[in-house]
């Protein structure tokens, strides 16, 4: 890659890039949806170009997926290296150490004491297996999750993930026994009390649902998304997990995290867990896993995953060598670059860039997030808080003609969020900042 900011040389999209189009319309379900038109040629760092030569800045990652950058030299030759030995022999059939490794190197990172682990292909792979080993564990078949959670799009993960369209519509009926509390979210905390007190209060009714509607011996586990990625980017505040986690202990309820999109330096700690105090009985991992191959991790308490019988958890594809080899890179290149400072650093800049935007535009209502995982939420109005959904495809269009590459989340639909690769250079992270700014004007006039 020659360049070190974007290069738009065609109309948007290209002329390659409309004939392939072409091809993916007629053969390609149109239920697959995607932001861009655009046909990636080569992607470097916190770059992408394009089979018409346009080079692109990309604050998506693969959502959230290559934290360490695209195609790191030393991620590029452990795969290499890799797939010269072998690609494949199913861990099943025949064992390989790339597998043990990871599993090792999994259980040491992870805030989990005395850990076990077991490596899949997705992230929804991961959260049913470990729903799977929570009921195995405790006997029981219930499931609660937050309101606005994202787990998945497999069937069982559907029923714990909260937006209907386009997640769920059509798509039922969802596994039974799964149970909803509410979320958190403290920019549209309507109850009347403080921030602490909202918090808190979402948490107490989880307890209180344990007394009336729902009882202990119902419930297996109680899984959380550490910052809601689909949901909108909304942080579980300190205080709601240290309460919730009190309330399962005192249960006999097992607390999963799912850090399928915090992991890996996103936040600014290899696990976001570390940095709200929580310490999970499970937590599912993918997406920055292995810096882009497929490949996810459930790590648990030994008594937990053990409480599994042989064969009860497993695939064919699951730990590909490869995709070990690749994760056991990523890792390393985390520690080696620091890449937890320098999310950190990353998330503080565009923050402190969105916040300027705020005050400069009334339709930005709240700007938020965790480390380089940060978001603005669009309003119609600051006062009544209504979504202003129509304006996210005029401002993700007008930053794409900029060169630049912005993704939407929320369950309002009105949510742009930040997910730079962790190797974005602050030349860069200003050019995509300068070219929201300009974006947002653009759709305002």
């Amino acid at each position: 890659m020659n360049h070190t900011l974007p290069v738009i040389k065609t109309t948007l999209p290209g002329p390659k890039s409309e004939q392939l189009m072409q091809t993916y319309e007629k053969y390609v379900a149109q239920a697959v949806s995607h932001y861009t038109k655009l046909f990636a040629s080569k992607a470097k760092g916190a770059l992408i170009e394009d089979v018409d030569g346009n080079v692109f800045l990309d604050f998506a990652s693969g959502i959230g997926v290559v934290n360490v950058g695209h195609a790191p030299d030393e991620v590029v030759e452990a795969i290499n290296r890799q797939a010269d030995n072998f690609i494949h022999t199913s861990s099943n059939i025949v064992l390989y150490e790339p597998y043990a490794r990871v599993a090792e190197r999994l259980c040491s990172v992870a805030p989990v004491p005395d850990a076990k682990c077991m490596l899949v292909n997705s992230g929804a792979e991961a959260v049913e297996n470990a729903v799977k080993v929570a009921r195995k564990y405790t006997g029981k078949s219930g499931v609660v999750t937050i309101s606005g959670s994202f787990h998945g799009r497999t069937l069982m993960a559907l029923g714990m993930t909260s937006k209907v369209k386009p997640y769920k519509h059509g798509f039922g009926p969802f596994m039974e026994g799964v149970y909803s509390i509410r979320c958190p979210n403290l920019y549209r905390n309507d109850s009347g009390l403080s921030d602490e007190g909202f918090a808190l209060k979402c948490a107490d009714d989880f307890a209180l649902s344990l007394k009336t509607s729902l009882s202990p011996d119902m419930i297996a586990c109680v899984i959380v998304e550490p910052v809601q990625g689909e949901g909108g980017f909304v942080p579980m505040p300190p205080i709601f997990m240290k309460r919730l986690q009190e309330i399962c202990n005192e249960n006999g309820i097992l607390l999963i995290l799912d850090e399928i999109q915090t992991g890996f330096a996103r936040t600014g700690a290899m696990f976001a867990a570390e940095q709200l105090g929580a310490q999970p009985d499970i937590i599912t991992m993918a997406k920055g896993i292995a810096g882009g191959l497929p490949l996810s991790a459930v790590v648990g308490r030994s008594e937990i995953m053990d409480s599994v019988h042989v064969g009860g958890l497993g695939g064919t594809y699951s730990g590909n060598p490869i995709s070990c080899a690749a994760a056991l890179a990523t890792i390393d290149n985390i520690e080696k670059y620091d890449l937890c400072e320098k999310a950190s650093a990353l998330g503080s800049y565009i923050r402190s860039r969105c916040l300027k935007m705020q005050e400069k535009y009334e339709c930005i209502g709240d700007v938020r997030g965790m480390g380089a995982m940060q978001c603005i939420e669009l309003v119609k109005d600051r006062g009544t808080k209504e979504p202003a959904p129509e304006m996210i495809s005029r401002i993700l269009a007008a930053s794409l003609k900029r060169g630049v590459i912005f993704i939407s989340a929320g369950m309002l639909s009105n949510v742009i969020r930040f997910l730079p690769p962790l190797v974005m250079s602050m030349e860069q992270t200003e050019y995509g900042m300068d070219a929201l700014d300009a974006a947002i004007g653009e759709s305002l006039q």
